[in-house]
Order: C-alpha cells, then structure tokens, then sequence
C-alpha cells in the first residue's frame, strides 16, 4: 500500500506543482483550481488508507484552501502561493517515511506542521470542513462537480491512478479508481534488470530471425545445380537416341529424369513455404523487438516535472524573474538516458538563471520583459533525440572567456587573441573553468558545463553550445534515443566489420588522392577551413595492412575542433542499426572498443570506442610511431579503377558479386535495398549500378527510373539481374532505363564480367 501511495504522491505533487506554477504566472485556465482542489482531496483520501494522519491534515487544509480560492472568497497571491508551496513540500517529506518512523518523524516535525497549518488558518477563517469519520473505497464513482468537495469527503472517494501496479503473485485488495475517459493503461510492476533481460532476448530473436535469409540462399544455390543436373540429363537423353542405348539404360535414364524433376518441384515447393516462413518470422521477431523496445521508453515529462519549481525557487532567491518553458513533454525518451539527463539539466538550468537571465531592472534597462524565459525542449530529429536548454539572457560575453584564458594561463596572449567564437566556448568545458568571480552555493566552481559534457560522451553523444552576446545562450545534447539500439556506420578494415557510432564522428566521406598534402611528412587534407591529419585504421588497431587504395579512399573524420583525425578504413559498408551488447566483464577495458554487436547474419560486429581511439591516436603520434608507416601505406600512386554498386537483399548475392568484381579489378560497393542504393549514388560516384528486382522499400525498376529521371545520374549504366525472366518483365526493366537485363538462372561470372566490361570497360581503363 505504500507503495501505490509513493506512486500517489509523484503524480499529485507534481498537479499541485504545475497547477501553482500556471497561477503564480497569471496563466491558469478557469478550471485550474478545481484540479487543485481534486489533486489536494485525491492526496488526502489516499494518505488516509496508509494511515498518515499529519498528511491527512496538510492535504485537507490545502484542499479547503484551494475550495475557497475557487469560490472567490480568498485570492492566492504570492505569498498565498509561497504557502502553498510549502504545503507541497510537507506532502513530499512525509511520503517518504515508512510505519516504523512516521510516528517519529511527525513528533520532531511537529511545530512546523503545525506552523504550516495555522498559517492556513489565518487565510481561510471560513474553512470548517470536519473530517470525514471513514473511507469507502468504490469501484466506480462520479466526479465531483467544482464547489463539492465536503460532499466528496462524506462520500469517501478515493481517486487512486488508473494504473494500479501490481507485483507478482500479488494477494493484497487492488483500488480501483474512478473511470475516466482519458485514465491512463492499467501496468505492472518489472524490474529494470528483467526489462533488460527481455529485450536481450527480443535482440536475440530478432538476430536468429535473419538466419533464414542466407539459408534459403544457399537453397537457391541448390536448385539452380539441380536444374544444370537436369540439363545434362536432357542432353544425355537426346544423345542417347542417336547412340541407340539398351533398352534397359534408356530405362533407367528416363526413370532418373523423372525423378530429377519431381526433385525440383519438391524444392521448388519448400523454399516456397521456407520464403514465406522467413518473412513471416522476420516480421514477427522485428514486432517483438520493437514492443519491448517501448517499454524502455518514458514521455520526457516524467524526467522534468520538479524543474519549473526549482527555477521558479532559484530565481525568487536570486531576486530574478524567470519562467520555465517545456516543449515536448511527450516525446519518447529511453529511462536510462532519462535518468541520467536529470543532473545535467538541472545544472544546465542552474546556469541560466544564474549566469544567463538578467534581474528586472537589467532586462528593462535592456529592453527586455523584466521576466526572463528559459526554454526546454525535447525532439526527435533523424533518429536522434535533441535536447535543447536556451535562455534570452545576457548571453556569453566572448572577451570576458578570452579574459579568464589569460587569467588562468590557459593560453598565451597571442593564441588567445586568434582563438574563434566556437573555439572560446570550447574552454566553458573544461573543468574548474568559470566566468564567475565568487563562489555561491549555485555557482562558481566550474563544474557544470564539465558534467554534463561527461554526460552526454558516456552514452555517445554530442554537446552543441552557440551564443549571442544580449540575447542568450542555446545548449543543445544531441543523444541516442536509446541505448540499446546503436545507429552506426559499418566499414572494413583488414577483412573485419567494425561498427561507428553515427552520433560520435564527424563525417565520412570519399577523399581524392589530388586533395591530399604532405604536412612534415605526414599526409592531411583540408576540412572545413582546417588541416586534419590523415592515418590508416589498421594502424590503429594493429591489424594486417591495408590493400593498395584506389583513386579515392573511404575516411571516417574523428574527434573535435581542437583533436580531429581522418581515418582511412578499406572500405564502407553502410549505416545499421545494432542491438549493442555489452562485454564480457571479465575482458576489462578493450583498448579503442566499447562494446559489441550481430549483424544481420549472426556475424560479430565489434563498436569502436571513438573517445578512446582519438587517445590512442593521440598516444601514437606523440611517440612518433606512425611517420614510418604512413607515408608507404598511404602512397596515393597508381590506376583510376571503375566503382560499381551492388544492389541486392540477399547476402549471399551481394557478397558473390562484391568478391567477382573486387577480383577483376573492380572497386565494388555494396547495398541492402532499392532505398540503400538510391541513396549511395546520390552521395558517391559510381560507374555502373547493378540491381535485383524485386527488394523492399524500393525496387529494382523503380531504382532505375529514379536513376534515369536524375539529371546528374541520368548517364550512369544500370544493369537488371533478376530471376525474372519473362519477356514482359525484361521489357518492363528496359522500359524503366535498364541498359542490360540479365537472368539470375542463366547468370554464371564470365556472363556477368562481360556484361560490366561491356557497359562500362576495363577496371582501369
């Protein structure tokens, strides 16, 4: 019962929060205080049932407080409010006592209950509302209409949540509160650690649920031998006319053509029955997944309801007045990112009122309203979730950071003189570093804007700050919706899949050996307005060496404004999304890796640590261990080679043709789907694209009509390769602007090298 009581009190305390808030800023609608009033009785009857009797009287009083104030015979004010903030706070400390101490706590607390009463009682002198002598808890019950509320108490209603949580095995009566149109789902109670559990093992469905895709490929293998078997049957049964075979191996030979075939119907008819099984249990397992992915995830609200009153609190001690604005409540976020968003926000908040809003008389000096706004919002954008903090204050004074390099001999004089507008408010980050002259109880110590960097790099995130001196200061945290599913970009290097966090590089792009230069014998290239030092992965992470680069090389850009690095990988193998798993704990700490993940065909994917793997760059460079090696590994001599894409959902097919191509020459990337493949020859130069047909989200004909109605990539070959081969379908390709229509059946290597080197030449021609 304590327990449903504990969940009570979030919700009701967090009512009476906002309700008061919206009427301190002279913005509560006419109904406001009627859901006071039913907040402050719902409170009440509640602490009744657990038998807490001090927070029966606070609830009351604040209950006959909120009645008269609604029948106009009491006005709330500010010091009203103040009051009745109070009264919250009351509520909140005696929640968290249990039984075996309430009885104590309420004796040592006694004056001030007291205190908070009579206070009451001085502002509501008509409030003689008796007790109700017992409760009635009922199922179903009307809502009390506003001015009623004594007839409520007679009543005994009890407005519990909607959502009784209930434990397992749990024997204990469960209330039931009244039905409202919009009461929330009933829920139950799971711990975090079985939370995780399961969508461990959803992760791990959904990673067994791809292993039929090859399996049924390799089938596809199987009957297209199995029908060269019978051509040779055919064959040999022709020859065997001519030759005039006994009439007994003429038998047999018919009799095994016969069987021959009823072979491939056999398959032909289960992989069939093994395709439909696959989609059916790909889609299931993805549902699942998503499903208990949810779970994980809480409206934003729930993880900032206490803000606006502790900015409300902090800039009435700071003779400020500033308003709390949230946007997004809504919004989906993962609780354990919610959790740990709690104490950078707060003292992202603490900055703005502090540092950032301006009293009442600077902000009118200023021709500013004298009451300062602060906004927080939360958003979803391109699969991210962005947090932004930003206040119309004052804004950070640029020459004021300049001043506290100096001071704090951070910088010498002529280098602070030259540092940039971003590269000032890098310093905000470091720790101990403050604008402020004085240490308070608020601020001062410069630890802040350090936490909340700490934070955001621990779940693989980015902290964006930009400024404008006189109208404030904007924050952003772009962060990963969840940290159980990893967006990322997949490349080679020697042979192995490593996985990047999109969240944590830079950019990556395809370098061209003519925008290389040779900096005190080490390779960079200009990006964006700078020099950025250029290296191979696989001296990173200690692996083969790489084979000889191509005319433009795949680089991931690493680190920041002040650390940035160009990491050359063998070769990209696109964005996915991972289900990251953790491991082993008995490993320690793997050098340059964070954790793991599957892949769509059970493979290992290993995801970079990119923090640590900038270090580890760091640590190299400074002991001088890569000048030897690059200026081989990255010798940029040699032949132009044609690129081609491969676009197929089948692995097994997209890894024949990326292996045949790469054998002969070729430079070949590959994609998982009609989407994948529009979207690579928009961002990369290719000079041949081949596709399958029939694939999701886009297929093989629409692929090559969007390639063909591109006025940029309207010249760029398209080559069909379907298992369609009916005439219509072949027309219906070329229709779309295929240059060449080639059958999966008929199709062996030196059909499809052929067929390259006729629509597009030699590899290095």
């Amino acid at each position: 019962m304590l327990e449903l009581f504990r969940a009570e009190v979030e919700n009701q305390t967090a009512i009476l929060t906002s309700g008061l808030l919206e009427l301190e800023g002279g913005q509560g609608a006419p109904g406001q205080l009627e859901i006071l009033m039913r907040a402050a009785h719902s409170f009440k009857g509640a602490a009744r049932i657990v038998d807490l009797p001090a927070a029966v009287r606070v609830a009351h009083a604040m209950e006959d407080c909120f009645a008269l104030a609604q029948q106009g015979k009491l006005a709330l004010r500010q010091p009203e409010i103040d009051l009745l903030f109070r009264g919250v706070d009351l509520l909140l400390q005696i929640s968290k006592y249990t039984e075996a101490n309430i009885a104590r706590w309420e004796a040592d607390h006694a004056d001030g209950i007291r205190g908070f009463l009579s206070s009451l009682e001085v502002l509501t002198p008509a409030a003689e509302t008796p007790a109700p002598a017992s409760v009635v808890v009922t199922a179903h019950s009307e809502p009390v209409a506003p001015g009623n509320s004594n007839k409520a108490d007679q009543a005994g209603d009890l407005s519990f949540p909607a959502a009784v949580e209930a434990g397992p095995l749990d024997t204990r009566p469960q209330l039931v509160a009244a039905r409202q149109p919009d009461a929330p789902e009933r829920v139950v109670r799971l711990t975090a650690e079985n939370l995780n559990r399961l969508l461990g093992l959803a992760g791990e469905a959904l990673v067994e649920s791809r292993w039929l895709r090859p399996f049924a490929d390799s089938l596809q293998r199987l009957k297209r031998q199995h029908t060269e078997v019978s051509d040779k049957l055919d064959e040999l049964r022709q020859g065997s006319d001519e030759t005039h075979l006994s009439g007994r191996a003429a038998e047999h030979l018919a009799e095994l053509a016969h069987k021959m075939a009823g072979c491939q119907q056999f398959l032909s008819d289960r992989l069939r029955e093994l395709d439909l099984f696959d989609r059916r249990s790909a889609h299931l397992s993805q549902h699942m997944y998503l499903e208990v992915l949810r779970t994980r995830l809480r409206p934003f609200r729930d993880g900032v309801r206490h803000f606006p009153r502790m900015v409300r609190d902090l800039a009435q001690a700071l003779g400020k007045q500033v308003r709390l604005e949230i946007v997004g409540e809504n919004t989906q976020v993962d609780r354990d990112i919610l959790e740990r968003l709690e104490s950078p926000l707060a003292n992202l908040l603490r900055n703005a009122v502090d540092h950032g809003c301006e009293t009442p008389e600077q902000r009118q000096r200023a021709g500013k309203s004298p009451e300062g706004r602060i906004l927080l919002e939360a958003r979803h954008s391109a699969g991210m979730l962005l947090v932004t903090v930003t206040d119309d204050g004052g804004g950070v004074q640029l020459e004021r950071v300049r001043e506290r390099i100096l001071k704090q001999n951070l910088a010498s004089p002529a280098v602070a003189e030259q540092l940039t507008e971003a590269e000032l408010l890098e310093f905000l980050f470091l720790p101990g570093f403050t604008l402020k002259d004085t240490v308070t109880e608020i601020s001062g110590r410069g630890v802040g804007l350090d936490v909340v960097q700490n934070m955001v790099r621990s779940v693989r995130g980015n902290l964006r700050l930009s400024a404008q001196p006189g109208r404030g200061l904007r924050v952003q945290l772009q962060l990963p919706l969840t940290l159980s599913v990893l967006r990322a970009l997949l490349v080679e290097v020697a042979g192995e899949p490593y996985a990047f966090p999109l969240a944590q590089i830079t950019r990556a792009l395809r370098l061209q050996r003519e925008g290389i230069e040779t900096l005190e014998n080490r390779p960079h290239f200009r990006f964006d307005g700078h020099q950025v030092g250029l290296l191979a992965a696989h001296q990173v992470f200690d692996c083969a060496p790489p084979k000889p680069p191509g005319n433009d090389l795949p680089v991931v850009v690493l680190g920041d404004r002040n650390a940035r690095y160009g990491l050359v990988v063998d070769r990209f193998l696109g964005e996915r999304e991972l289900v990251v798993q953790p491991l082993d704990g008995r490993l320690g700490k793997v050098k340059d890796i964070s954790a793991a993940a599957l892949m769509e065909d059970g493979a290992p994917v290993l995801i970079v640590d990119v923090d640590d793997m900038v270090r580890s760059i760091e640590k190299l460079l400074s002991e001088g261990l890569l000048t030897q090696v690059q200026r081989g590994d990255l010798e940029l001599t040699g032949r132009k080679q044609k690129r081609v894409l491969a676009v197929d959902d089948s692995l097994t097919v997209r890894e024949l043709f990326r292996k045949l191509l790469a054998n002969h020459g070729y430079l070949a990337d590959v994609a998982v789907n009609g989407m994948a493949g529009w979207n690579a020859v928009r961002a990369n130069h290719y000079d041949l694209v081949i596709t399958d047909v029939d694939m999701p989200r886009l297929d093989g004909i629409e692929l090559a009509a969007l390639i063909k109605k591109d006025p940029q990539l309207k010249s760029l070959p398209v080559m069909i390769v379907s298992y369609k081969d009916r005439e219509e379908d072949r027309l219906r390709g070329l229709e779309a602007g295929a240059d060449y229509y080639i059958a999966k059946d008929n199709l062996n290597d030196e059909t499809l090298l052929q067929a390259v080197v006729d629509l597009i030449g030699a590899p290095d021609a």
